[in-house]
């Protein structure tokens, strides 16, 4: 599998790639869509009388994330405490090298030369999978949609669902061509059946969950005030690795933490509606530390950093680490719907990927990540569908001002140079007056040369037949 979203191009020469797959787009239409309805019809039962609404509900799960990142170094002191108290390890990460290192370290200790692995974010985020195998380790994803990504040697394009670009025919061949060479292979019979797609995933998944020694999650939340990591998911596929090996390592992004069990709260009913489109999550897991004779009795925390503390930093931008990975944003956002998750050249794609990257990895030095914060019309569907109310359009803006800020400098690009031409013009009237009368000689200019690419995807009016200050001097200012 590839090991890096890094040198994919740009996102827009990856996007118009994308837009030619019609597969592709029928494949993103229908899941979104899908999701989309199962989402609106859960979050319209929310009972105002009860909850105060959804509104509310939103606004209580923003504060209660605003309220931990306000007090980050305090809560994550605390969390430490009580997870050791508990009886768990933990460790802190820089950035992503070293909390790889970390996991390496602790697999190899153990005597495994193999791990399972819950779903998660954060390990793909740091390419915890390809820094195993360069150490001889085998990381295999048990969660089925994770598991399709991985045999397919692909790489993720949804943040719940990172197979959406597959549809299920795709699926079974990737099954039948993988499946031996990375264990139980799938029955010469199989149909795609989605029933029987999950059979074959199941049985293939057994000998792993009860061979594995060691473990691999991330978390949905950790808990200050007791220690308590948090894992939801819908197939008990995590529980599996939660609870079978012997030792399990949680990968937390430290932006994860919530001081309080009433914290938790409202985050665990605005997630379940806005990922999934159901009441509650069919599996939710919880454990505090190591329980003697139940469970892993080796519990090791990795507390990540890796770029968290800068976004922390931005004042527009930190409402971004609030975000609980629910991929509302994705499913209402009408660019990724056409270009799907790969076009991002990231683990987070969509909106929130367009503002996440560039908070986490700094803008100005890869036209990669540059490129994000312009993967979006600004039409502000994702803010309506967040359910801790980040307000992604305005963070966009914000970071392509930085984006600008940091080309500065050196030679001029076509539009800067276009934009200082412009100022002068309409800095001054005699200037202006002057400039109008060769209009119409610069918008057939610009149609062909200096803006041809600019004017291909917008409508640019045609010049009128007089400008306004002649006709002014032919009317008498509107009096005949």
């Amino acid at each position: 599998m590839s090991a890096t979203f890094v040198g994919m191009p740009p996102f827009p020469a990856a996007a118009r790639e994308k837009l030619a797959d019609a597969q592709l787009r029928r494949n993103l239409a229908h899941a979104t869509s899908t999701i989309r309805d199962r989402r609106a019809a859960l979050v319209a039962e929310v009972d105002t009388s009860v909850d105060g609404g959804w509104e509310a509900l939103r606004v209580a799960g923003a504060d209660a994330k605003d309220t931990a990142l306000r007090s980050l170094d305090r809560q994550l002191l605390r969390l430490e405490e009580t997870l050791t108290a508990n009886g768990a390890t933990v460790h802190w990460a820089r950035d992503a090298a070293q909390a790889n290192a970390i996991v390496a370290g602790l697999v190899r200790a153990h005597g495994a030369d193999e791990v399972i692995k819950v779903k998660s974010m954060v390990t793909q985020e740091i390419g915890l999978n390809e820094a195993l195998a360069a150490e001889g380790i085998a990381a295999w994803e048990t969660d089925l949609a994770e598991l399709i990504v991985q045999l397919g040697d692909d790489l993720p394009s949804h943040i719940l669902v990172p197979a959406i670009h597959r549809n299920r025919a795709e699926i079974r061949e990737i099954f039948l061509r993988a499946m031996g060479a990375a264990g139980r292979p799938a029955p010469a019979d199989l149909t795609d059946t989605p029933a029987v797609l999950a059979a074959a995933a199941r049985d293939h998944l057994r000998e792993k969950f009860l061979r594995a020694k060691v473990g691999v999650s991330g978390a949905n939340f950790a808990v200050a005030e007791t220690g308590t990591l948090v894992v939801v998911e819908s197939e008990g596929n995590g529980r599996m690795c939660l609870t079978l090996p012997e030792m399990l390592i949680s990968v937390v992004g430290i932006e994860k933490v919530v001081a309080t069990w009433d914290d938790l709260d409202p985050l665990l009913r605005l997630l379940p509606r806005s990922s999934t489109g159901e009441r509650m999550n069919p599996y939710t897991s919880m454990w505090t530390g190591v329980t003697p004779g139940d469970g892993p009795q080796q519990v090791h925390v990795i507390l990540l950093d890796n770029g968290r503390t800068r976004a922390l930093a931005d004042e527009t931008g930190r409402q971004a680490l609030r975000c609980i990975r629910c991929s509302a944003c994705l499913n209402v956002c009408p660019v990724y719907e056409r270009t799907g998750g790969h076009a991002y050249g990231s683990v987070y794609p969509g909106p929130i990927g367009a503002i996440l990257n560039p908070l986490l990895r700094g803008v100005g030095h890869s036209a990669q990540i540059d490129a994000l914060p312009y993967a979006s019309t600004l039409c502000g569907a994702c803010f309506e569908a967040c359910p801790v109310r980040i307000d992604i359009p305005s963070v966009l803006v914000d970071q392509r001002a930085k984006v600008v800020d940091a080309h500065r400098g050196g030679l001029p690009t076509p539009e800067a140079v276009a934009m200082k031409a412009a100022a002068v013009g309409l800095g001054d009237a005699r200037r202006l007056a002057g400039g109008e009368r060769f209009t119409r000689l610069g918008l057939w200019l610009a149609r062909r040369v200096g803006a041809a690419a600019w004017t291909s995807t917008r409508d640019l009016p045609p010049a009128p037949r007089e400008t306004f200050r002649q006709w002014w001097k032919r009317t008498d200012g509107g009096t005949r």
